[in-house]
């Protein structure tokens, strides 16, 4: 059965539930960080780095604004403030034919934003090695 990824990935996130990541990711994904300069591979590191990021991100204020999907990609333009800052950004998502995500790339803007995230990731990843 071939997963609708980009309906599966908006359900996960009005679910909260990241145990749902597991049936979403393939096991070699590749994610990309808009703070961390080298790819993060494997679906254990994947799920470790969206974890903390849903958990940073998404609150009453996180909305998607724009979607671009093809066969197999989709781009998903998000708003959301924290602490006072408007951050913008993007999700870049491809999959595989069953559905399962190969590739997530995040982008953010400000300068302000990236650095929020940075400092608020940081604190979470290495709380939670």
């Amino acid at each position: 059965m071939t997963i609708d990824t980009v309906a599966e990935w908006h359900e996960l996130l009005k679910s909260g539930n990241v145990k749902r990541l597991d049936s979403l990711l393939a096991e070699d994904v590749v994610f990309f960080s808009p703070v961390v300069h080298t790819p993060q591979v494997g679906k254990a590191v994947a799920t470790q780095y969206l974890s903390a990021a849903f958990k940073i991100l998404l609150d009453e204020s996180f909305r998607y604004v724009r979607e671009l999907k093809g066969p197999n990609d989709a781009v998903l333009e998000f708003e959301v403030d924290i602490d006072g800052i408007s951050i913008n950004g993007v999700d870049l998502i491809k999959w595989d034919d069953s559905g399962r995500i190969i590739e997530f790339k995040a982008m953010v803007r400000p300068l302000k934003a990236i650095n929020l995230i940075h400092q608020k990731m940081a604190a979470m990843l290495h709380a939670n090695p």
